[in-house]
């Protein structure tokens, strides 16, 4: 319900933030802030959106989003989760999934983020949307003073105080009820899609690293249905852990989940027809699969 009433508006504010925007070096690292106003200055086709989304614009917008929501939480949740410097949380995988954001952030692989997310019936994910987002946030305000996200608290609280409000409004069919939930899920899958374009933007700093040619993620596919949507969000959680362990610094430890059981979470990125058409790169057993080659329709 709410997707087909966002597609439009996300789709045209991700085509502004640019799929695939190419790096700057500055004395060798490369400014995701400046990455991204770079790639609207040179675009040719952008129909002066770039004027519209402004550097210091989008960063005033996005602190004064974070601050705001901040300060709609009880202390003692702030006091929690309060950013902690690299390496507080130790080597535990329980006090991993519980452990306070940190900067860089927390290494989180797909493993990980499964075994706190599923016996939580999806809850422990929520707690790691606010880490990664308020992650990143301070990460850019630490190292470029702007950033380009809203933060944990501007990305997750809005939604979740939507649906607070907004549920039982829509079940009583109190006016405006459907419409906050409207709001809610419109500002998470914006989240989301941006969420994406900074997980491209920061990859590219260490590709070499990563192993990666190109951005490993297509940030449009956040609005396809399941479980498209679930294939790139896998594809976020692994590449962000990847890269957050390189910037640490931290030996490299293979994540069986997504190298061997289901290895489109890492491979190089792919097409929607690739990724159709090859089914070795679906699961551990489809490894050895032929392409479906003889279908003309999935062809490049």
């Amino acid at each position: 319900m709410i997707r087909p009433v966002c597609f439009g508006f996300v789709l045209l504010v991700a085509s502004a933030h640019g799929f695939a925007p190419k790096p700057i070096a500055t004395n060798g690292h490369v400014s995701p802030a400046r990455t991204l106003i770079a790639a609207r200055a040179t675009s040719k086709d952008d129909g002066g959106v770039s004027s519209l989304f402004d550097e210091q614009l989008v960063n005033d917008f996005c602190q004064g989003t974070n601050d705001f929501w901040k300060g709609c939480v009880v202390k003692p949740v702030r006091d929690y989760v309060e950013i902690k410097p690299a390496g507080s949380a130790g080597n535990d995988t329980l006090v991993k999934l519980t452990a306070p954001p940190e900067v860089p952030g927390l290494p989180r692989p797909v493993w990980l983020t499964i075994l706190g997310s599923v016996p939580t019936a999806l809850g422990w994910y929520g707690y790691y949307k606010f880490s990664v987002e308020e992650e990143l946030y301070q990460y850019e305000l630490q190292t470029e003073g702007k950033v380009t996200g809203c933060g944990g608290y501007g990305t997750l609280f809005p939604f979740v105080y939507g649906v607070i409000v907004g549920f039982p409004l829509s079940v009583l069919h109190i006016p405006g009820g459907e419409t906050i939930l409207q709001a809610a899920g419109l500002w998470i899958l914006l989240g989301q899609v941006n969420l994406y374009r900074r997980v491209n933007e920061i990859c590219e700093e260490r590709k070499g690293d990563l192993g990666l040619d190109e951005p490993p993620l297509h940030t449009w596919w956040a609005l396809l249905p399941p479980p498209l949507d679930v294939v790139v969000g896998l594809r976020q959680v692994h590449f962000l852990s990847e890269y957050w362990r390189t910037v640490r610094n931290e030996p490299y430890q293979k994540d069986v989940i997504a190298e061997e059981l289901f290895p489109f979470i890492s491979s190089e990125r792919f097409t929607l027809k690739q990724f159709v058409r090859q089914p070795s790169r679906w699961f551990w057993f489809t490894k050895d699969w032929k392409d479906f080659d003889q279908f003309e329709f999935l062809k490049d």
